[in-house]
């Protein structure tokens, strides 16, 4: 595990230093995320699929789904549900 003190600059930017990034195949324009817990934040590297990775990865969805039972109407109830979880959530 690498430990590197970065400084955060007044527009509240930070520079990934040259090593991480060499070791986790960061390259200028790829897409990090970033989460908070307590006082600590963790980037992770987005990857996005390969086209044909992507179409794997919806095939594999659409027949678990349908092994299951799922029709798309359970899907759009699922999204309608947990969206009014969390608005009920944050209106608190």
């Amino acid at each position: 595990m690498n430990a590197n003190i970065i400084t955060v600059t007044s527009k509240g930017q930070i520079a990934i230093p040259v090593s991480i990034r060499k070791e986790l195949s960061i390259e200028s324009g790829d897409k990090l995320v970033a989460y908070t817990y307590g006082d600590c934040i963790m980037l992770k590297v987005l990857k996005v699929p390969e086209y044909e990775q992507f179409l794997a990865m919806v095939k594999e969805a659409q027949e678990w789904a349908q092994s299951v039972g799922l029709k798309e109407e359970d899907v759009n109830t699922f999204i309608k549900d947990y969206r009014k979880k969390k608005r009920n959530e944050n209106s608190r």
